[in-house]
């Protein structure tokens, strides 16, 4: 029998390849769009993670998202310190959200405050794909923008309390197979992984709008 989290990643793939192939983001990855459009992504992914980790000292004590609560994981206070260096101490004041993030974040708020299935669903398209493509991401940006190896710019991408990056994938499938729910529910759960990679793609489609590459 496959286990639940190969199950997710299997149903999700399809998503996860859009997502990854969008225009815009092969655009950023092939060096196609300037340090702004960088930094209006960086913009749009605090709005997500605001609403996934401003839930998390809430749930850590829920029986399904608690175990999946992991500080090592959190990016808010390193996205921070990208926006300040991308846009200077004022960041705040000039914070916007695409109405594709607002509807990005508001599932996520949605979520953590009725359905902690849900919630694991969101955190794990977010946090493991950060552990794993983010690193190209952030490869890719230091090479085109000249940000210091692991500096302000890409430290979203830098999870400086996991030594071992692919162990803490391993540990964290293994507390997927270990949640507690049934046939119904784990395809609830599944369905909306699908629907935060589509999310996710929305935001990246809203971006490509934004900065279109001139023909």
């Amino acid at each position: 029998m496959e286990s639940f989290s190969s199950l997710i990643r299997t149903a999700s793939h399809e998503q996860h390849v859009e997502a990854e192939t969008s225009t815009f983001m092969s655009d950023l990855l092939g060096g196609r769009l300037c340090v702004t459009a960088y930094a209006r992504y960086t913009e749009q992914l605090w709005f997500v993670y605001e609403a996934l980790e401003s839930a998390a000292e809430r749930l850590a004590a829920d029986p399904v998202a608690g175990p999946f609560v992991r500080p090592e994981l959190f990016r808010l206070a390193a996205l921070e310190r990208d926006l300040a260096h991308l846009r200077g101490s004022g960041w705040r004041a000039g914070l916007s959200a695409l109405p594709a993030t607002r509807a990005y974040a508001d599932r996520v708020r949605e979520c953590a405050g009725r359905w902690p299935g849900g919630y694991v669903a969101h955190h794990y398209t977010r946090y493991l794909g950060d552990l794993s493509g983010g690193q190209i991401i952030r490869d890719r940006a230091e090479k085109a923008w000249g940000f210091a190896r692991k500096g302000d710019g890409v430290r979203f991408y830098v999870f400086e309390g996991i030594a071992n990056p692919a162990a803490f994938k391993r540990d964290y499938r293994d507390l997927l197979d270990g949640v507690t729910a049934d046939d119904l529910e784990k395809q609830r759960i599944v369905a909306e992984c699908k629907k935060a990679f589509t999310l996710n793609t929305s935001v990246f489609r809203a971006l490509g709008e934004e900065f279109p590459l001139s023909a």
